[in-house]
């Protein structure tokens, strides 16, 4: 059971379509997790996250099928399975 509200894509509000177009764009797929969409209903908070994700995930010393691949052993070594589920997507679609 979700204990927060999921902000859908047909009930997102203008700035938070802004940004899940951008995500979108950005990992080169239509899938928006659900932390993202917990995190729309602050707008500014999901503002504010992705932007920090994405200037950590692009280029730099690390690729990021590396940079997914260190967010699944953190995630293994903190037993989160959400984590795993989520960052083993990621690198796959990167990879």
């Amino acid at each position: 059971m979700t204990l927060v509200p999921l902000v859908t894509d047909d009930l997102a509000p203008p700035e938070v379509r802004v940004v899940f177009d951008d995500m979108r764009a950005t990992r080169k797929t239509d899938y928006i997790n659900n932390i993202w969409r917990a995190l729309a209903r602050d707008p500014k908070q999901l503002q504010m996250n992705w932007s920090q994700v994405k200037a950590m995930m692009g280029p730099g010393a690390l690729d990021p099928v590396t940079k997914e691949l260190i967010y699944l052993a953190v995630s293994a070594t903190n037993n989160c399975e959400y984590c795993l589920h989520t960052h083993l997507h990621a690198a796959q679609a990167r990879a």
